[in-house]
């Protein structure tokens, strides 16, 4: 029995023996050059364009299998230019042989050097990344089956186990690869140059050490970490993540967490850390510095950001937000479900930020006189609010907005925007079936408060809205100044408007506001006009004679501004203003689409400072102003018919004989109609 092990052990030995004998003398006798030239006929076949390996084709069977060539290259397809689509300069792999009899892969090296991928987009959009595809067989007549084939694996079923017993690899690595893209119609290039990869541990139990660098146009980018482990079940799971990104000498990302099940019902869970950064700086880098221009050049110079975020099929949530940009710190959340019909919440709290300083810088501004054509006459300039060139209207499409369930807080301390500061800003946002709710919005600015609600509705084509707000305290002369640099209004304000409006552009806005309101300012001034000068010396206030070179104003007690509004007019006819010398009614209209102004303002003189609140008639000469002409230019003149009627009115009705006439009952009734026909003598 002892012979037979000892002759069994002996046999399968030199079986063993043979068998290296034979891998170590088969590389020596099998030359796979001969058929290189049948492998790149086949590849060139199967692709449609030129396949070439330059150096000989290298073969080793132990102990490792190893296969290396040098020199590779596929060509384009017919119509492109050099270079090749795909280079490599060099290429070895070595497997061990006898580990593949368990079912276990132990790779001791794989190394790609000097891979070239060259991707051109033509003009005519073609590129030569697609390949033809070569034409396929003629079917075999179908053969009916005996039994229903198996059920196809569907995307939610679980991977399959992959058929491998163990999987190491010691050295994986590629190295200067490149990857070049050339868009011919727009006449880009980009470039990705000094390609290294290089993975560490390769296998299924232990995590997966990476590090890969390269040069985006010319800017160093580099990543690395650690994945896994994966384990066998591949796309099953938990994988723990830990990767560290810098990029551009400026930007440094930090991500580290997990990702469960990545093939079925994928889960995220990751803190994201971005360091302080200058993004105006990797925007230079770029190449970018030149198409973002900020009104402050020193804006965008540090840029931080921090957060934890989870996701899966279903739902995505981002707690923990802080964003640093510049001296503005931002505290944010968000919560988002039901992507096909997107449910978001979110919450946003950040100190201070001054808009301005990220907007555009201003250009000089355009010249709006007529402009001579060639022929030397000058054209029209366009209205205020209208293009100079007619455009066909563009229609938004809402439906996203449609769609879009919504619920958001915000607060910020302070807010510069359009030059106009506010602080303590509060709002809520509610949306549902296309219906934004701004219930309730709160705010300081120039002293007072602005408090209301909004509302904007785009169920329809054409989306509305309308906004009801109470105005407290506010100080209007800073206002306008920040606003429209002019200095023509002072006083404390308070208000209450209610407005409703429709269209997306700022011209059907325009034409469709109406609604009504009440402003009232107190203890202020108009300032540029000095009413109670234009009552008391016509001549001086109305440019007929000099003034005093001081720069006039109308001081008052009250301004009362009842108003409404439709389409695009606002109308009031009971505006009043009290003040120390003077009262005065005011009705008229202001056209916002064509942006013109026609009042007529009715004064009466005060004798002294006392009873400013009282409803005493004076009598006295009065000069009513008519205001016309634009916003930007209006126009003051006096009513000089109403003067004239009032000063023959005066003059008839004074005198001693007429007045007689008049206190006769038979003559009394005939007053009225004699002061018409005067009247309609003024008129004539």
């Amino acid at each position: 029995m002892n012979k037979v092990i000892k002759w069994i052990l002996i046999g399968g030995l030199g079986i063993v023996g043979l068998l290296i004998v034979i891998l170590l003398v088969v590389p020596f006798f099998v030359d796979l050059n001969t058929y290189k030239p049948l492998m790149e006929e086949k590849v060139a076949a199967a692709t449609g364009r030129t396949f070439q390996i330059g150096s000989d084709l290298k073969l080793s069977l132990f102990p490792w299998a190893g296969v290396s060539f040098s020199d590779l290259e596929l060509g384009n397809p017919k119509g492109f230019e050099k270079p090749a689509f795909l280079k490599i300069k060099s290429f070895e792999v070595r497997v061990k042989l006898l580990p593949l009899l368990k079912k276990d892969i132990e790779v001791q090296k794989f190394i790609a050097s000097g891979p070239q991928v060259t991707l051109i987009k033509h003009r005519d959009g073609r590129t030569n990344w697609q390949f033809s595809t070569p034409k396929a067989a003629p079917a075999a007549p179908a053969v009916k089956q005996k039994s229903p084939a198996p059920a196809q694996p569907t995307v939610d079923q679980p991977l399959a186990e992959l058929p491998i017993g163990k999987l190491v690899v010691g050295d994986f690595g590629i190295d200067q690869g490149a990857i070049v893209y050339i868009d011919e119609a727009a006449g880009t290039r980009r470039e990705v140059t000094d390609f290294n990869l290089s993975l560490k541990n390769v296998s299924f139990d232990n995590p997966v050490q990476f590090k890969t660098s390269a040069r985006l146009d010319n800017q160093p980018v580099a990543l690395e970490g650690s994945v896994g482990p994966v384990g066998r079940d591949i796309g099953k799971g938990t994988i723990p993540i830990d990767i560290s990104i810098q990029a551009f000498e400026e930007l440094n990302v930090s991500l580290a967490g997990k990702v469960t099940n990545p093939a079925q019902n994928p889960k995220i869970e990751l803190a994201l850390a971005v360091k302080p950064f200058s993004a105006k700086a990797v925007m230079n880098r770029l190449g970018l510095g030149n198409t973002v221009q900020t009104a402050d050049p020193d804006v965008l110079k540090t840029l931080s950001l921090t957060a934890n975020l989870k996701a899966d099929q279903t739902a995505a949530t981002v707690s923990e937000g802080k964003l640093t940009l510049d001296d503005t710190d931002m505290d944010f959340s968000l919560n988002a479900s039901q992507f096909d019909r997107p449910k978001i919440a979110f919450t946003l709290d950040l100190n201070q930020i001054d808009v301005d300083r990220y907007l555009p810088p201003q250009s000089t501004a355009r010249k709006t006189t007529s402009q001579p054509t060639p022929g030397g006459e000058k054209q029209p300039s366009p209205k205020a609010g209208q293009s100079s060139t007619p455009s066909a209207q563009k229609t938004i499409d809402y439906t996203a907005l449609r769609q879009l369930v919504l619920d958001g807080k915000m607060k910020a301390g302070k807010i510069i925007v359009n030059k106009a500061a506010i602080s303590d800003l509060q709002l809520t946002v509610k949306a549902q079936n296309g219906v934004f709710r701004l219930d309730p919005f709160s705010l300081n600015a120039y002293q007072g408060t602005i408090a209301g609600s909004g509302l904007f509705n785009v169920k329809g084509t054409v989306p509305s809205s309308s906004i009801d707000t109470q105005i407290s305290n506010l100080q209007v002369a800073p206002l306008l100044k920040d606003q429209m640099d002019k200095d023509i209004l002072e006083g404390t304000t308070n208000a209450e408007i209610k407005l409703k409006m429709a269209g997306d552009d700022p011209n059907r806005i325009k034409r469709t506001l109406s609604g009504e309101g009440e402003i009232r300012l107190t203890d202020g001034a108009i300032v540029g006009v000095d009413l109670p000068n234009m009552v008391r010396n016509t001549k001086a206030a109305f440019g007929l004679a000099e003034t005093s070179g001081e720069k006039p104003r109308t001081d008052f007690t009250e301004l009362k501004i009842p108003f409404s509004a439709a389409k695009g007019v606002i109308t009031t006819q009971q505006t009043s203003m009290s003040s120390p010398f003077l009262r005065l009614l005011a009705a008229g209209s202001a056209d916002l689409v064509e942006e013109t102004v026609d009042f007529r303002i009715e004064p009466k003189l005060v004798g002294t400072m006392k009873g400013q609140g009282d409803t005493t008639q004076y009598t006295g000469l009065v000069v009513p102003v008519l205001v016309s002409g634009s916003f930007s230019d209006p126009k003051f003149r006096p009513d000089l018919k109403s003067v004239a009627q009032q000063q023959l009115e005066e003059k008839v009705f004074e005198n001693e004989k007429v007045k007689k006439l008049f206190e006769k009952e038979e003559v009394k009734p005939y007053e009225d109609t004699v002061k018409g026909l005067l009247k309609g003598v003024l008129n004539n």
